[in-house]
C-alpha cells in the first residue's frame, strides 16, 4: 500500500508497540509497573512498525531462536510474536506489508525458518505459515488423583520462594539454564532467548499474581522444573492449580514433577496448559477418569523462509518422493524437490506430490501425515501411492511439540 510505511521501530517507540498490541487483543492499558518489567523483551533491530501519516498502525516483533528438527539439528529460526494491526486499519493491506517486510528481513539474516503461535489461525496460512505441532490442555479432579505405584518417584523436588511475577524474573537464569540443558529433547522445541523471559508466564498482564516454581534435582543436578499458580476465589468457589510450564530431562523427572503438583493441598482442580498430546498422564493414574478433559489446540505454526535450506536441514525416513512447492509470497522457493533418506535437493524430475508452502510447513516437523492431508485435498497426489510413500519419508517417532508460549 502506498500510504503504509513499514520500518524498524526506534527504542523510544517500543512501549507504543506493546500498547498497540495490548489494545488489539483487548488487554487492559499498559501500566508503568508492567512496562518496567517487560521493557527488556525487545531484541535490538527486530521490531517492525507500520505507519500511516506518521502514526503507528501495526507492529510485529521477532526474536532470534532455533528449532529442533527431525534428526536433532537446531536450525536458526525467527520466533514471531506481538503481531497486531489497529482495528481501524484492518483490511487495508497493513498486515500483508508487515509480513512481507518481516520475511524479507529473515531471509536477509539467513534464517531458514520462522514460527509463531497463531491467536487467529485463519490469518497466517496466506503468508506461508502452517500448523506444524499440536498441544493439549489437561484438566484433572484432584480428589480422584492417585498415582499408580510403579510410576517413578526419584530425586527430590524443592519449592523456590513464592514471589510476584516481577520478582520471579530473578530466577529466570536458573530456569533458562535447565530448559537449555534438558528441555530440547523433542522435535519442535525452540530456544528461549533472553528477551522471552520478561514476558514468560503472561507476566505482562498478571503482574500482581503469585507464581510458584518447583525444581527437580536428580543425581546429576537440577534436571527439571514446574511453574504454576493457584487461584482461590474464596469460600464456596473452586480452587484451581494452573500449570504454566513443565520441563523435564526424562519421563521419570516429568513423573516426579507431576507427582508434586498433583499433591499440592487445598486444590480442587489441576489444569495443565499446552502439554504434549501424547503425554501419558492418564496412564500414570489408578483411575484414568480423573483426567476429566483433554482439549487439543494448535501449537507452533512454521514457515519455511528458505525452502531448500530448511528441507536439507532435517532427516527423513526410508525412500524418497518428489514434491512440487508453490510459494506465492516468496516465489524463489517455488519448485520441485526430491526429499528422502539421502537428503533434499532441487530437481527437474516429474512431481509426485504438489502443495502450497503452508502445507509444507505442516509436514515439516512430522506432525501431520501427507496421506491424511492428501485425503482432504491439502496435498495434491499426482502419482498414485506417492502420499503413502511420503508418510514414511516425513515420519517422526514421537509427536513434535514446542512447549514454549510466546
Amino acid at each position: 500500500m502506498s500510504d503504509i510505511e513499514v520500518r524498524q521501530v526506534r527504542e523510544s517507540e517500543h512501549r507504543a508497540t506493546i500498547e498497540l498490541f495490548g489494545q488489539a487483543i483487548h488487554r487492559p492499558p499498559l501500566t508503568d509497573a508492567v512496562w518496567a518489567g517487560v521493557a527488556g523483551s525487545f531484541e535490538q533491530g527486530r521490531t517492525l512498525g507500520a505507519f500511516a501519516g506518521g502514526r503507528m498502525v501495526g507492529t510485529a516483533l521477532a526474536w532470534s531462536s532455533d528449532l529442533v528438527v527431525p534428526g536433532g539439528r537446531r536450525v536458526p529460526m525467527a520466533a514471531v510474536t506481538r503481531v497486531a494491526v489497529r482495528t481501524d486499519f484492518r483490511r487495508r493491506g497493513t498486515l500483508r506489508e508487515l509480513m512481507r517486510a518481516q520475511l524479507a528481513d529473515f531471509a536477509a539474516r539467513g534464517e531458514p525458518l520462522a514460527a509463531l503461535r497463531a491467536s487467529e489461525p485463519g490469518i497466517y496460512g496466506r503468508f506461508g505459515y502452517g500448523e506444524a505441532t499440536r498441544t493439549a490442555t489437561l484438566t484433572l479432579r484432584s480428589a480422584d488423583v492417585a498415582l499408580r505405584p510403579e510410576v517413578p518417584d526419584e530425586g527430590e523436588v524443592r519449592l523456590l520462594d513464592s514471589a510476584p511475577l516481577a520478582a520471579a524474573l530473578e530466577i529466570s537464569p536458573l530456569l533458562s539454564d535447565i530448559h537449555a540443558r534438558v528441555g530440547r529433547g523433542r522435535v519442535g522445541t525452540i530456544a528461549r532467548p533472553a528477551e522471552w523471559w520478561p514476558t514468560s508466564y503472561d507476566v505482562m498482564y498478571r503482574l500482581g499474581e503469585g507464581l510458584s516454581v518447583a525444581v527437580h534435582r536428580g543425581s546429576g543436578g537440577d534436571d527439571g522444573f514446574v511453574a504454576y499458580r493457584v487461584t482461590r476465589p474464596g469460600h464456596g468457589h473452586e480452587s484451581v492449580l494452573e500449570v504454566q510450564d513443565l520441563v523435564a530431562a526424562t519421563p521419570a523427572v516429568a513423573a516426579a514433577l507431576w507427582r508434586f503438583v498433583l499433591g499440592v493441598d487445598l486444590v480442587d482442580t489441576v489444569r495443565a496448559l499446552f502439554r504434549p498430546v501424547d503425554e501419558p498422564v492418564a496412564a500414570m493414574l489408578v483411575d484414568p477418569r480423573a483426567v476429566t478433559k483433554a482439549v487439543t489446540h494448535g501449537d507452533l505454526w512454521v514457515r519455511l523462509v528458505d525452502v531448500p535450506a530448511a528441507l536439507a536441514a532435517r532427516c527423513y525416513g526410508a525412500g524418497s518422493v518428489v514434491v512440487e512447492v508453490e510459494d506465492a509470497f516468496l516465489p524463489g522457493n517455488s519448485g520441485r524437490y526430491r526429499v528422502g533418506a539421502d537428503g533434499a535437493v532441487r530437481t527437474g524430475d516429474a512431481p509426485e506430490l504438489a502443495m502450497d508452502v503452508d502445507v509444507l510447513g505442516m509436514l515439516y516437523l512430522g506432525g501431520w501425515a501427507p496421506s491424511v492431508l492428501a485425503g482432504i485435498g491439502r496435498v495434491r497426489e499426482l502419482v498414485p501411492g506417492a502420499a503413502e510413500r511420503a508418510d514414511t519419508v516425513f515420519t517422526v517417532p514421537v509427536k513434535p511439540w514446542s512447549g514454549t508460549r510466546y
